[in-house]
């Protein structure tokens, strides 16, 4: 009897299309398995327009962020000030970039979700940390409800035209390695594989 409804268990997840690519973002970190569970979806979904902030409290349509839109890659990296993977991932791609930044013209956007009793603190971790990049704010979290992002870190790649076409939810060391191949892949006009 266990059996036939383990057995009608999994018929009746796979006629809803739980496919081990749709766990993939509930937090595996294994870079292979970073894809969202709508990956034809993906391959022509812009960023959303919404407004986040400056670290000076600014309002900046997303559509205005830096890179978007104007032909090279664009990583997008979801972070709060209380999250250390997510610290431990920018700080990490902090150090590798400049060199893909200066062979693929990629940009990476540092999107902290942290509300407005932390929000004082993004500028300062990132400044301390000695990140060159743009860090924003996501205060409202209007941006993070508009992609789905559940938690952090959460990090999206776009190609040139602003087309989301891969994320990657959770991090562990050495990621950050196969999101940059990800990034030249995508400087090139190659398609990437989820």
């Amino acid at each position: 009897m266990k059996k036939s409804t383990f057995l009608a268990a999994v018929v009746a997840l796979l006629a809803l299309g739980a496919t081990p690519a749709a766990h993939a973002q509930s937090g595996s970190s294994a870079p292979a398995q970073g894809a969202t569970p709508n990956d034809a979806d993906l391959k022509t979904r812009k960023l959303p327009a919404v407004t986040v902030r400056t670290l000076d409290g600014k309002p900046i349509s997303t559509s205005a962020l830096p890179g978007i839109g104007q032909g090279k890659p664009v990583i997008i990296s979801f972070w709060a000030t209380w999250c250390k993977p997510c610290i431990a991932e920018l700080s990490n791609i902090h150090e590798l970039f400049p060199d893909l930044q200066k062979e693929t013209g990629a940009t990476l956007i540092a999107m902290s979700i942290d509300d407005a009793r932390n929000a004082a603190k993004v500028g300062p971790l990132a400044k301390g940390r000695g990140w060159e990049y743009p860090v924003y704010i996501d205060q409202n979290q209007d941006l993070k409800r508009a992609l789905n992002v559940n938690n952090v870190p959460h990090t999206f790649l776009l190609d040139g035209a602003g087309n989301i076409v891969w994320q990657h939810n959770a991090y562990n060391e050495g990621d950050e390695n196969y999101l940059l191949e990800l990034v030249r892949k995508v400087a090139k006009g190659e398609k990437i594989s989820q």
